[in-house]
């Protein structure tokens, strides 16, 4: 009985190696000698791009056959041009990977028009930050504190890039749970496009993302800009003087109202999706390496040197969320509708 022990159990643990071994091979069979392509729904230098462009120079080494990972644009309607695409378009072969708003699943929720898609179905892949939404002014404008917004005695001008990006939304919010005079100048296809606005006076300011903005915009390093108030839970980093927009609001029902349309919204804004139908293996080989990227020491170096922060969230933790989002009461949802649409 030994004997046979000895050799059967040898066998029955080789039998359990079959299966991740046949998937490596096969994952690695498929990948190698491929391209993969990030498209980002935004135009070039802003903070969507620079994320990606800097993921993509590590990625490609922690995905089995090491395939070359390049990066494309597709802008348009605040990224939902890119949005409906990987939904309906781009081919579900694990080739693809998109990299839009995630705001835009808060359209879904709204039934904003133009979304042609379920975010419930795409295949995420991971996010490398959870956002901090901030908005800033030039001090041209006049705005240097969230009191000189607040008692500004017309519309402030701040640019966006649409219904579903933060530029948007953040400030509409605002608008209706802390009393902020806003006009929404739309039309910019990026936040490198709102910060020259900015800068040459087209508009006052904007509302964008902490981590993206003290990465790749100077004039907030050189003071020509002031962040006024920040939209999060609790500080961001660097910016503990700065008022918290949910400490602002009228009431507790604002407070909702934040919580619910941007501190929920945080950790959604920037995910990379696959499309719908992508093979299983595929999705998971990719979330694997999404997640050792986020860990490589020389991708940590990389996005240090950019100044991006890295705070990332798993596929399975993002298609939670997404779940959670579309699941929302409907007295919160007409609360977010009656801000959000008005």
């Amino acid at each position: 009985m030994r004997s046979i022990l000895k050799w059967a159990l040898p066998a029955v643990l080789m039998v359990g190696l079959v299966t991740p071994l046949q998937h490596s091979f096969a994952q690695e069979s498929f990948f190698k000698g491929k391209v993969i392509r990030i498209i980002v729904g935004f135009s070039p230098g802003g903070g969507f791009d620079t994320y990606s462009r800097t993921m993509a120079r590590h990625i490609g080494k922690h995905i089995p056959g090491n395939p070359t990972v390049i990066v494309s644009n597709m802008p348009g309607a605040g990224s939902l041009t890119l949005a409906n695409h990987v939904y309906k378009a781009a081919e579900a072969d694990g080739l693809t990977i998109g990299h839009w708003n995630g705001g835009l699943i808060m359209g879904q929720v709204l039934g904003q028009t133009g979304i042609d898609f379920d975010a419930r179905k795409f295949e995420w892949i991971g996010a490398p930050v959870t956002i901090s939404p901030v908005c800033l002014f030039s001090k041209s404008s006049g705005i240097t504190t969230i009191e000189q917004w607040k008692s500004a005695k017309k519309p402030v001008p701040v640019g966006t890039i649409g219904p579903g990006s933060n530029t948007h939304d953040v400030p509409k919010i605002l608008s209706e749970a802390v009393g902020l005079p806003t006009q929404l100048v739309p039309g910019y296809k990026g936040f490198s496009e709102i910060r020259l606005a900015i800068e040459s006076g087209e508009v006052a300011g904007g509302c964008p993302t902490w981590e993206a903005t003290r990465g790749t915009w100077k004039a907030v390093d050189a003071g020509k800009v002031v962040v006024v108030v920040q939209v999060v839970p609790k500080p961001a980093p660097g910016l503990a003087d700065v008022p918290l927009a949910i400490k602002l609001a009228k009431s507790p029902e604002d407070q909702q109202l934040i919580e619910a349309g941007v501190h929920n919204m945080n950790a959604l804004n920037r995910p990379y999706s696959l499309p719908p139908g992508t093979p299983e293996e595929r999705v998971q080989t990719l979330r694997k390496a999404f997640q050792a990227t986020m860990k490589d020491p020389e991708f940590l170096a990389d996005a240090k040197k950019s100044r991006l922060g890295i705070d990332p969230i798993s596929g399975q933790e993002l298609d939670g969320m997404v779940k959670s989002l579309l699941s929302l009461s409907p007295s919160v949802v007409t609360k977010l509708k009656a801000a959000l649409q008005k």
